[in-house]
Parts: structure tokens; C-alpha cells; sequence
């Protein structure tokens, strides 16, 4: 597969992790066919098979990773993948340190991305978790309940958008962080928007 130059620069300008970045890349490029195309997405470099993403690099402040955005359905004997939270049903990552454990991982990087193209190539999906068992916060069920209008709206959204939101409106300890987040996000709620839109 050839490089795309256009993510030369991406490599050369990371600040930190660049030289396992640039490593990872090779691992990648050297692991794939021709069919595999790099791209830029989410501002990270992205390895795709007919338009749909298989792994992607990117950092965090403490480490270098690749994310294996179908990583739930990889074999993974070496126990190298992560699953980042308890909500995150597709993607695992492969998380790295320095670029020594990188070199010395590399042929069962290599193994993984392989992979991780077939899983892709076969059309197997990971079967998540439906949206209705998604627990819905008391304050949140409480306004739907009284405004029909939001119910209908929040109902409209994909699966998605409703289990981010859910998800958010969760999170808080304290009921009145709960209704301050719930109240906020009405309103985008009614515009059809998700979260994060």
C-alpha cells in the first residue's frame, strides 16, 4: 500500500509519541494490501477498506495506540487489546510505551492488523447492546414523561445519540448534576442533534 503523502506532515509534526507514530505507520503499511487506503480522520491517521475504518493511530498523554475500531471480535491470545471503558462495545485498543516495545511487538502487531483487514473483508459485525437496555436516568424519564414533544424527539434520534445522551445524563452522583445536564441538552435534543453535534 502506498504512503499518503498528505499524512507526511501529521507524522513529522507530532509533538510527542512521534517516533513510535512513525513506527506504527510502518508496522501498518507493511501488514496491509494494496486495497487498504491511509487517510486522515477524527485528525488522526486512519487504515480503511472500502470506506470503512479497521485501525487508527493515535496518543494520549501517557501512551501510543493503535485502535482496532472492530477489536471485540479479534482473537486476542496475548491479551494485548483494551477494552478504554465498560461502555465501549466495538473498539479495543493495543496501547504501547516506548518505541522499543513497539519493535519488539512488532510482528504480532502485524498479526492483529492482518486481522483485523479479514474481520473487515467477511462483513462480520460486533452485535451491541440494544438501546433499551440502557438505563434511563429518573430525572431524565421524569421530562420525557411531562413533555411529549421531547419524548418524540429523543425517540427520533439514532441509537447513538440516545445512549450518549443517556449515558451523560447518568453519570453524575448528585440529582441536581443530573438535571442541570438534562436541561442544558433539551434543546439540542428538540433540534435533533446528538451530544456531541
Amino acid at each position: 500500500m502506498p504512503i499518503n503523502p498528505e499524512l507526511d506532515m501529521l507524522f513529522e509534526r507530532a509533538a510527542a509519541w512521534k517516533k513510535e507514530m512513525q513506527l506504527l505507520r510502518r508496522i501498518i503499511l507493511s501488514a496491509i494490501g494494496p486495497q487498504v487506503q491511509e487517510e486522515r480522520k477524527w485528525g488522526w491517521p486512519c487504515y480503511t477498506w472500502q470506506g470503512k475504518n479497521i485501525v487508527l493511530i493515535h496518543t494520549f498523554k501517557s501512551y501510543c495506540a493503535l485502535l482496532f475500531f472492530k477489536g471485540a471480535l479479534l482473537k486476542d491470545p496475548h491479551h494485548l487489546l483494551v477494552q478504554q471503558t465498560a461502555h465501549v462495545q466495538a473498539a479495543r485498543q493495543m496501547r504501547f510505551r516506548s518505541a522499543e516495545e513497539i519493535e519488539r511487538l512488532a510482528p504480532l502487531i502485524s498479526s492483529y492488523i492482518q486481522q483485523a483487514v479479514e474481520v473487515e473483508k467477511s462483513g462480520i459485525q460486533v452485535k451491541l447492546r440494544p438501546i433499551e437496555q440502557y438505563p434511563v436516568p429518573e430525572e431524565f424519564q421524569q421530562k420525557l414523561n411531562e413533555d411529549p414533544q421531547l419524548k418524540q424527539a429523543f425517540e427520533s434520534l439514532t441509537p447513538g445519540r440516545r445512549k450518549a445522551y443517556l449515558l451523560y445524563f447518568a453519570a453524575p452522583k448528585q440529582s441536581k448534576t443530573r438535571i442541570a445536564r438534562i436541561e442544558k441538552y433539551i434543546p439540542q435534543i428538540l433540534q435533533g442533534r446528538g451530544l456531541q453535534d
